[in-house]
């Protein structure tokens, strides 16, 4: 059960980032019914890649940029969201799911909107 509430979690950050933010987006049918059929799948699939790139590839770049959080005081942080962002669009671009992340700057706002959203909906759907 814990694993369906991160993944829908997840995937509702997302959809908000590619609501809120110009150069998230994924591809498909833009009207209501189509739209929400077309993309769900593909939203899903994003938000387990981003899950996954997220659990694996975060902690050993968090732990390599030791020095530059420490630094920035942590903003770099926000850096290595926008890298992982980033490197989830690649990877749904090579599955061919629909999703792109056009620039550095709408990574960096996405990882904005993900983590707030996150934050915002665990602590509504927490026990």
């Amino acid at each position: 059960m814990r694993f369906i509430s991160w993944l829908v979690t997840t995937a509702v950050s997302v959809a908000v980032a590619a609501w809120l933010i110009d150069g998230i987006k994924f591809t498909g049918p833009k009207q209501w019914p189509d739209e929400f059929t077309e993309k769900l799948l593909p939203l899903l699939m994003v938000a387990l890649i981003l899950g996954v790139v997220t659990s694996f590839v975060k902690p050993i770049l968090t732990i390599l940029s030791i020095p530059f959080i420490i630094v920035t005081l942590g903003l770099f942080l926000l850096v290595i969201n926008a890298s992982l962002l980033r490197l989830t669009s690649w990877l749904a671009d090579q599955l061919d799911i629909g999703f792109t992340v056009t620039g550095w700057w709408p990574a960096i706002g996405g990882a904005i909107v993900i983590t707030v959203t996150t934050w915002i909906l665990d602590a509504v759907l927490s026990d």
